[in-house]
């Protein structure tokens, strides 16, 4: 669950993010976040995962309070929140494999249990035999299958999506939003961050606008409602 309440964010050179933000997403929700470029959504987004701090206001995300949390139990925070990035983010040099165990090398997973529970997300989200391949070998569509893999390794509660099909074909991303929805459907929440009117208006779902740090519109089952 996420919940925030009067949230403002003002950067240090004086740009005001968020303006005063109330809103609460239940456990197992999609979402998406939607509204122009520079509206607040990355913010939003950053204040989830505690990339960034409110200036004023309360968050709370699975009963954590991230206005009071301690910098040293942020890592922990994380351990339940899984996020994927428009750019990949993978490491260069490791291996498909390599790159999903490392989020449970992080938490000194057995080698057993990493190996088991890397292999079945990697099956998940179809590449399974392209554990040892090295992401300039695979398309930018299998490249973000891998950020999902990685992201979903530990069970997050909870999946943030940043624009996750920006640089994709239709084709793939329409790949990535099946996946997307298989793993909403087991339970976990998702957030997604996205600019694209086509899959909004197709796969229905909620949908937070926010403009010019505030949140314009709060729909279930809503629309883009922007013209690209």
């Amino acid at each position: 669950m996420i919940e925030m309440q009067g949230v403002y964010k003002t950067y240090p050179n004086g740009v005001t993010a968020l303006n005063g933000i109330d809103v609460m997403i239940e456990q197992g929700e999609f979402v998406y976040v939607v509204g122009p470029s520079g509206a607040g959504k990355s913010t939003f987004i950053k204040l989830i995962f505690r990339e960034e701090k409110p200036s004023k206001g309360s968050i709370n995300v699975n009963n954590k309070d991230l206005l009071t949390m301690k910098w040293k139990d942020v890592p922990y925070l994380r351990r339940d929140i899984g996020v994927v990035f428009q750019d990949f983010k993978l490491l260069p040099n490791f291996t498909v494999y390599e790159n999903v165990a490392f989020a449970l090398e992080v938490i000194e997973e057995s080698p057993k249990a990493m190996r088991k529970r890397v292999m079945e997300v990697l099956d998940q989200v179809g590449l399974k035999n392209k554990a040892r391949f090295i992401p300039d070998e695979l398309s930018g569509g299998e490249q973000q299958r891998v950020a999902i893999a990685r992201a979903i390794v530990n069970h997050p509660s909870l999946l943030i999506a940043d624009e996750p099909t920006g640089n994709l074909d239709p084709d793939t991303s329409w790949e990535i939003m099946r996946i997307l929805e298989e793993i909403n459907a087991s339970g976990t929440t998702i957030i997604m961050a996205t600019h694209s009117k086509e899959i909004v208006n197709t796969i229905k779902k909620r949908v937070i606008a926010i403009e010019d740090g505030l949140i314009a519109r709060d729909e279930h089952r809503g629309e883009y409602g922007y013209e690209i």
